[in-house]
């Protein structure tokens, strides 16, 4: 697709979206390790709806469950230990994925309970760093699409199923492996082993699944095709780990939801402890590179949208701000104000 980096046979950006407007001949996978309370428990919540039948083994230790054009994988290792899980499906039974949807616990220093939604990748770690979570140097993996819709009804099932307030429903910032290859997501809940078990929990996750994958029978909810053409996408620049301010604007205006990097991802050295050549103040770090690979992951996970950078202000000191400021306008990224996503 992009990213020639992550030296891997990627998809062209146009084949990726020919394969996307065939999406009778693809399929969902959704993955779920046994080792991790708040994946088996939607998983096992999920499977409990009608319609289910044994599907194919891809390995040992791995079983899978067919529901019409969405599989079920189970495993048995770390949710981001298995890499290629979706290569690997279409090797071993000639189906085509169209998406992977990761189930997983979150966790937090609040403690905080939450339902949390994120894109993934670790755009801002160099080639040769320490991988703590996964994934490769320099990937961002293809957001899906669903990322932005799927929050809004996970709000609405979560009220309808009485976890708010106690449960904060929120994006998170892309962070953490697996590698993969098609447009991903992760839903998990947060953010303690008290929670990671709930079953009113696992119950709203499955809900969530069945909903939008229109397995009740009615149509499925956040497909990115042809008639989104224009339709505007948030990508988010600094802020903390659950990105507020770019979640004011998802709520605010229903926009559709790309990459989100917080700041944490954006490392920028201090020009004034560096000198450059001839003297010259530069600043180093892997900011541009975090920013490039995850605009480009963006777009290719969305063929023809307006992709729009929003900068949490308050997140950069004024330097900062200035130097992603011009690199954005130099890649010809279009910044936006809050007000710029509205859809009227």
């Amino acid at each position: 697709m992009y990213l020639s980096s992550l030296k891997r046979p990627f998809l062209s950006v146009s084949r990726f979206s020919f394969l996307r407007s065939i999406h009778d001949a693809m399929v969902t996978l959704v993955v779920a390790t046994t080792a991790d309370p708040a994946s088996v428990g939607p998983a096992s919540a999920f499977l409990a709806m009608p319609g289910w039948n044994p599907g194919p083994s891809i390995a040992a230790g791995m079983d899978s469950f067919s529901n019409g054009s969405v599989r079920l994988l189970k495993h048995e290792s770390s949710i981001i230990a298995e890499d290629d899980l979706d290569r690997r499906w279409e090797e071993a039974t000639g189906e085509t994925v169209d998406e992977v949807i990761f189930l997983s616990r979150h966790t937090a220093v609040s403690n905080r309970p939450a339902l949390t939604v994120h894109p993934i990748g670790v755009p801002h770690i160099c080639e040769g760093e320490h991988l703590p979570q996964g994934g490769r140097p320099g990937w961002a993996g293809l957001p899906n699409p669903r990322i932005g819709p799927w929050l809004r009804l996970m709000k609405k099932i979560a009220e309808a199923n009485g976890l708010i307030p106690e449960f904060e429903i929120t994006l998170e910032a892309t962070h953490h492996g697996p590698l993969v290859s098609t447009p991903t997501m992760f839903l998990e809940i947060g953010s303690t082993e008290e929670y990671w078990g709930r079953q009113d929990a696992a119950q709203a996750i499955a809900l969530v699944l069945w909903e939008g994958l229109g397995l009740q029978g009615g149509a499925s909810i956040g497909n990115w095709g042809r008639n989104n053409n224009g339709d505007k996408v948030l990508l988010g620049i600094g802020g903390g780990h659950y990105v507020p301010r770019h979640m004011d604007i998802v709520w605010k205006y229903g926009v559709w939801v790309g990459h989100l990097l917080s700041t944490y991802s954006l490392p920028m050295e201090d020009p004034k402890q560096k000198n450059g050549e001839n003297g010259k103040n530069e600043i180093g770090g892997a900011w541009k590179q975090s920013i490039k690979v995850s605009y480009e992951a963006t777009k290719a996970a969305f063929p023809g949208a307006e992709i729009i950078a929003h900068l949490d202000q308050k997140s950069f000191k004024g330097w900062q701000k200035n130097a992603i400021t011009s690199y954005l306008t130099e890649q010809n990224i279009k910044i936006g104000k809050p007000q710029d996503f509205s859809t009227k």
